[in-house]
């Protein structure tokens, strides 16, 4: 199995909302997305976003999402990430999906000189 990871762009609008819709199912909390393809194009692609997403995809599927934003410390004095969704179909775990969009995303939080990368997650999960 061949995974890559790339950032999302506007077309991805749609694979992202179906996982989005599969994670708040797994959660059990469905009736709770309210986002449209409309939402997720303006708020993830449009020009004054500050939100970020990557696209996991094992052989050319895409199979899992991040999205993540920029925060701030200031006891550290620098910027972070806070990784706000991490998902990978159920499908297509067991792959090293995950841990590939997390590794992806701690390199980038070290390129960028971050002071730490934040990400919260249910106790049951």
């Amino acid at each position: 199995m061949n995974i890559t990871i790339y950032p999302a762009q506007k077309a991805d609008a749609g694979v992202i909302l179906d996982m989005i819709i599969e994670l708040a199912e797994y959660e059990l909390s469905r009736n709770q997305v309210i986002a449209t393809r409309e939402d997720i194009e303006k708020t993830l692609f449009g020009p004054d976003t500050r939100t970020e997403a990557l696209i996991c995809a094992i052989d050319g599927v895409p199979v899992g999402y991040a999205v993540f934003f920029m925060s701030y410390s200031t006891w550290l004095g620098k910027n972070g990430i806070y990784l706000e969704d991490l998902y990978v179909a159920k499908r297509f775990r067991q792959h090293g999906a995950g841990k590939a969009l997390l590794a992806h995303v701690a390199k980038l939080a070290k390129e960028r000189g971050c002071g730490r990368l934040e990400w919260s997650v249910l106790d049951w999960n």
